[in-house]
């Protein structure tokens, strides 16, 4: 099974910690030439420095926030400017909890900013790269409230909704060229934002945050949380050959937590 990325150039979105940078860390290590994009400089600067080098890889990294798409759009034809991009991670961090009604009318559209029309800037600006080259991968790492609405996650539960239609849209469009666009639904996952989940739910239900996650845990066949790693394994392969065939899927990576099918 060929899952080298050996002379292909990734952009990782949100690559500074959890899933972005473990993400980072898989690619790397088969090979690709990393790309990473964050908020915070310092950060970026020292996850450049932990990621495998083989022969003549080079990892580079950009600050972006995506809540200024103007932002993401100049940062990303920097990159396109001086790189061919095969493979894209769209990664961005998801919104407060809070049941939908309480959700102020702008958290929505902040959120619909960050996720659905960043992930089009960057879309439409390496796709005419990636037909050139014959290979393109677009991963989208959003969360199983696709497939079933999670409790207080009203805002994130509309938002990652938009991203799988726009996801499975472009796929149909863009499939001819052997360019693939899946989306990885990652489950509770050791990251700061399970993290703040446990704080806020704790909080909410007045109860110990270890209470909280044993209870999380419970609700997970496999009885414990996902490690960023896990997910990275998987975005590894759909960016590799050996998922050339795989187009336009939600792919859950979550213990077998989400009850749909």
């Amino acid at each position: 099974m060929d899952i080298s990325l050996k002379g292909k150039h990734a952009v990782i979105c949100g690559s500074s910690q959890g899933i972005g940078l473990a993400a980072a860390k898989e690619l790397a290590l088969n090979g690709a030439n990393c790309i990473l994009i964050a908020r915070n400089p310092e950060l970026l600067a020292g996850v450049v420095k932990q990621l495998a080098k083989q022969g003549d890889q080079v990892h580079r990294w950009m600050a972006a926030d995506f809540s200024d798409p103007a932002m993401v759009e100049k940062t990303i034809k920097s990159i396109v400017g001086k790189h061919t991009v095969e493979i894209l991670i769209n990664n961005t961090g998801g919104p407060k909890a809070a049941p939908i009604l309480e959700a102020p009318t702008d958290l929505f559209e902040m959120t619909f900013r960050q996720h659905v029309i960043c992930n089009q800037i960057l879309a439409r600006t390496v796709v005419p790269g990636m037909k050139e080259a014959g290979y393109g991968r677009i991963i989208n790492i959003i969360s199983t409230s696709v497939k079933t609405p999670l409790s207080g996650l009203g805002v994130s539960n509309t938002i990652r909704l938009a991203v799988a239609a726009w996801s499975k849209t472009l796929s149909n469009e863009i499939g001819r060229y052997n360019i693939t666009v899946n989306n990885i639904l990652p489950g509770l996952t050791e990251t700061q934002r399970l993290e703040e989940l446990v704080k806020h739910t704790a909080e909410i239900s007045k109860n110990e945050a270890e209470v909280i996650e044993k209870q999380m845990k419970e609700s997970i066949p496999m009885k414990r949380f996902g490690r960023p790693e896990e997910i990275a394994h998987v975005i590894a392969f759909l960016a590799s050959p050996a998922a050339s065939y795989v187009n336009g899927v939600n792919i859950a990576v979550d213990g077998g937590r989400t009850p749909a099918l």
